[in-house]
């Protein structure tokens, strides 16, 4: 069984719920206080044993290109100033071996993720949206899809419980448990309503996909929106399909709520403004807000 070594990173969507902030910048590079939210996905990657990543992106998208490129004068004035800290954080951006494809067409995450094959050629890979930021410090949440993937050596889906409210917004697992954070995938419904729904297991931001999806996003037509969606060509699979429930603090960072608690909570995780942080936070009379 090969190893999952490569990974994709879907990233061209246009971010039109942050306009006008995305008018002129991608989303993927709105930064969590001082980190654009993509490196968190790419080091998550990184951390997780991923050799080589490629970036999925669009028009407009060249500053993710350029976040992860050399920058030879940036380096050298870091150097000058002495600024060491800096210049090492820099340093390890570039070393980090990032491809990119342009997507030609808004045509949905399958046709995102078709655009990866000549990357993947025949090896399992994986996919990390470019929305779905997951603090796990200890356990990284992609090294968590590929242990289940050396244990099951099918396709992986990333997933966690969400309350009723929430499942008319996921895809959700209908499946058989075969271990505390395991289950067997028999079948996916997309944003079905609460009493419709098969569970509350909603397949969120990470997989492990194996290389005959490609047969599949070959053969579907376009769903819903008119696009290539993943979810059909999940269901046509004849090989096995698990979820698993990872562990992990997830934020949907293309949201502005879930933006916001990334950024407060991020922050007060940050040992440069953590305190500071907390004492204002302290200092609100929240009814003033009101």
């Amino acid at each position: 069984m090969k190893r999952v070594r490569k990974a994709v990173i879907p990233a061209a969507g246009f971010g039109t719920r942050f306009l006008s902030a995305t008018k002129a910048q991608p989303k993927e590079m709105l930064p969590i206080v001082d980190t654009p939210a993509i490196q968190y996905i790419v080091e998550e990657a990184v951390e997780s044993g991923i050799e080589e990543i490629l970036i999925i992106t669009g028009r407009n998208k060249r500053a993710i290109e350029d976040h992860f490129d050399t920058s030879v004068e940036l380096e050298q004035l870091l150097q000058q100033q002495g600024k060491k800290k800096q210049l090492e954080m820099v340093r390890r951006l570039a070393d980090i071996r990032v491809h990119f494809i342009r997507q030609k067409a808004p045509r949905g995450l399958g046709d995102a993720i078709y655009c990866a094959k000549a990357f993947v050629a025949n090896e399992p890979f994986a996919v990390l949206l470019g929305d779905d930021v997951v603090y796990n410090p200890e356990y990284p949440c992609l090294k968590q899809l590929i242990d289940a993937y050396d244990t099951y050596g099918s396709t992986i889906l990333g997933a966690q419980m969400v309350s009723d409210d929430m499942v008319s917004s996921y895809g959700i697992v209908a499946g058989t448990p075969i271990t505390e954070s395991v289950y067997k995938v028999d079948g996916l419904v997309e944003k079905p309503k609460k009493e419709l729904a098969p569970s509350n297991l909603a397949v969120l931001g990470r997989y492990i996909l194996t290389p005959d999806v490609f047969e599949q996003l070959e053969r579907i037509p376009l769903g819903a929106g008119n696009e290539l969606q993943l979810t059909d060509a999940l269901a046509q699979l004849e090989s096995p399909i698990h979820a698993l429930a990872y562990e992990g603090r997830r934020y949907d960072v293309g949201n502005r709520f879930g933006y916001l608690q990334a950024m407060l909570e991020y922050g007060l995780r940050n040992e440069t403004v953590s305190e500071a942080l907390k004492e204002y936070l302290k200092s609100l009379n929240l009814d003033e807000f009101q």
